[in-house]
């Protein structure tokens, strides 16, 4: 039997794309692994008949840190536990989404002279993809700033979207969401996997305010569920969504994100409308500042930056956003985006031992 193996891990950015390539390489007989780590959201993501497998991870931090002095360790052993793991599975190749746990996987790999396809979602590549890129036989990308360090093995090929997000049911979503007025447009607020404090509290610090005029389901993020709230009419929250995801995507008019690239293209492809309010610089490397400026640059989104984030200003931009809705959903149609799972379905199967 065909053997493939995914990784990738930390944020639902990193384990999505992985997912909507899976489903191909099941339906055609493969026997599909995943290696990820122990206490990471992919873990759960991943279901059977994946096989899924635990390995030690660490980050490798720009900033000071008591775990940088422990992660290395981590690393290592992570490195040796996937020597182990891929000469028991012997994959034909690696489909590697980034993220620190595919750092000793793609070095393994290497050494095993397994092939690997990497895959960079955002406008810059990331740390654990710049490491891994000299060991990678083909670097995929959504953006072609992300393929600066890539030489030959290049391909601008956009990202997986799994195909369950275009089969959202309207009907199912607002038979949940009962108390909705319809009447009104409907907002989904997408902090990402982990959630964003600062989007949640500019949102319920005028949420009857805002419920005046829009319907809005709050993926909030673990641990961020404001008990009450729970009856509040024309707002329903959730801690994260999965199955449930695409009808409620569906059932919204336009959305309220973090500017992760996954997320973004995939609000993209289902022709969503965009307030996005990426990570500040100061808490991250600033990807999102760019990938969110890349969407304004083409009318795709309105960009609120963390920084002028208040009730005031959110509001504001949802207001902006809905007055020209036909107008970003034009725009957006007009985005020429690509058969991305094809394209890289074809690139693993080229590329196979």
């Amino acid at each position: 039997m065909n053997k493939i193996c995914f990784t990738g891990g930390g944020t639902a950015g990193h384990i999505s794309p992985n997912l909507a390539l899976i489903p191909y390489f099941l339906e055609n007989g493969y026997e599909v692994h995943y290696i990820g780590s122990k206490t990471g959201m992919e873990k759960n993501m991943v279901k059977p008949p994946v096989i899924y497998h635990e390995i030690s991870t660490g980050k490798l931090r720009r900033y000071f840190d008591v775990k940088n002095f422990t992660d290395p360790f981590r690393i290592v052993g992570g490195y040796f536990q996937s020597l182990s793991l891929l000469k028991k599975i012997k994959p034909k190749i690696i489909f590697s989404k980034g993220g620190f746990v595919s750092v000793p996987v793609c070095i393994a790999a290497k050494h095993l002279k397994i092939p690997v396809v990497l895959h960079e979602s955002d406008y810059s590549t990331g740390l654990a993809n710049k490491i891994c890129m000299p060991y990678c036989s083909v670097i995929c990308a959504c953006f072609e700033t992300a393929l600066k360090h890539a030489g030959n093995k290049g391909v601008l090929t956009g990202i997986p979207i799994r195909e369950e997000l275009f089969c959202g049911n309207v009907s199912y979503a607002k038979s949940i969401l009962k108390d909705f007025d319809f009447t009104k447009k409907t907002v989904m607020f997408m902090g990402g996997s982990l959630g964003a404090k600062a989007i949640n509290t500019a949102l319920r610090s005028k949420l009857d305010d805002i419920l005046k005029s829009y319907n809005i389901i709050h993926i909030c993020g673990k641990n961020n569920l404001d008990k009450s709230l729970n009856n509040k009419k024309g707002y329903a929250q959730f801690e994260f969504l999965s199955d449930k995801l695409p009808d409620f995507i569906a059932a919204s008019d336009f959305v309220v994100s973090r500017s992760g690239a996954t997320s973004i293209f995939e609000f993209l492809a289902l022709n969503k409308p965009m307030v996005l309010i990426p990570l500040p610089a100061s808490s991250s490397r600033g990807d999102q500042i760019q990938n969110a400026a890349y969407f304004k640059d083409r009318g795709y989104a309105y960009v609120l930056p963390q920084e002028q984030l208040t009730s005031e200003t959110l509001l504001g931009a949802m207001n902006t956003v809905n007055s020209k809705l036909e107008a970003y959903k034009s725009n957006q149609l007009k985005s020429g985006t690509k058969d991305s799972n094809k394209v890289i379905i074809d690139i693993i199967l080229k590329n196979m031992n």
